[in-house]
């Protein structure tokens, strides 16, 4: 929790930081931002370390599936790194560039999903 509350105090600061630089140095606030975004996403990777750890636990239920845990790792790690990458853009002023990202990581966790789509389906016609 206290991680949290200083990841947070950090945001806002460089936020305010940012935005003090903005009006005279534009480039400086988009260069603040970026720095402080990296040292988020970077504590945000400590974060899932230890979720990764856990995943161990997950790994024994699912028995001879671990593909699966595979896919929902990499699932996850678009999405983060997707979201992160348009959030620079949109603060840079680059809405199209940002929304192009988005629609890249959505395409990818399709794709990456498509094998859970594919066994879904096997089991569904065992059944038939």
């Amino acid at each position: 929790m206290q991680d949290l509350v200083r990841v947070a105090f950090l945001g806002v600061a460089g936020v305010l930081l940012a935005v003090q630089f903005k009006g005279q140095k534009p480039e400086y606030g988009v260069y603040i931002g970026l720095a402080i975004g990296i040292l988020v996403f970077g504590h945000a990777l400590r974060q899932v370390e230890a979720v990764t750890a856990q995943f161990g636990k997950l790994r024994s239920y699912l028995g001879g599936m671990e593909s699966y845990l595979a896919i929902l790792l990499k699932v996850i790690g678009i999405t983060y790194i997707c979201e992160f990458s348009a959030g620079i853009c949109k603060d840079a002023g680059y809405q199209t560039v940002a929304g192009q990202i988005e629609i890249l990581g959505k395409l990818s966790v399709m794709f990456a999903g498509l094998p859970i789509l594919f066994a879904v389906i096997e089991q569904i016609q065992s059944f038939l």
